[in-house]
């Protein structure tokens, strides 16, 4: 067991005119994925034209659990819903072994072009964006 404190959770959003940047940093689990969701949703149902890209940028992401990967589903499926596009961009090892233990990968990757995502999967980089 770790004396360290958990991380803060953050989430910075960032919008250009056809794409919305979200940055998660800290632990996303039970007590913080609510906050993932409510705030992408927010942004997708706000007044703006919906964007036609989500990126969600990990480089600060330091844990993920089952409630943080039910997050990341129902920001898929807010997404694609709108006929947008979902990146996981810089994926920590963390996230990337949640994704691939669970076969879900594949799934929240696949909202993008089909040659997008074959593309990615062919660099063989596990933590490679799908553009």
């Amino acid at each position: 067991m770790s004396d360290l404190p958990p991380a803060e959770f953050t989430v910075t959003v960032h919008r250009e005119p056809a794409t919305l940047i979200v940055r998660v940093g800290g632990e996303l689990d039970y007590d913080t994925s609510d906050d993932l969701v409510a705030t992408v949703t927010e942004i997708l149902t706000g007044d703006v034209a919906p964007p036609r890209a989500v990126r969600l940028d990990f480089s600060d992401l330091t844990w993920i659990d089952s409630s943080g990967l039910s997050a990341l589903l129902m920001v898929h499926r807010r997404t694609r819903a709108l006929g947008a596009a979902l990146h996981l961009d810089n994926r920590p090892d963390v996230l990337e072994r949640m994704l691939r233990m669970t076969n879900v990968l594949d799934h929240l990757l696949g909202c993008g072009p089909p040659e997008a995502v074959s593309t990615a999967e062919g660099n063989g980089a596990p933590s490679a964006d799908v553009t």
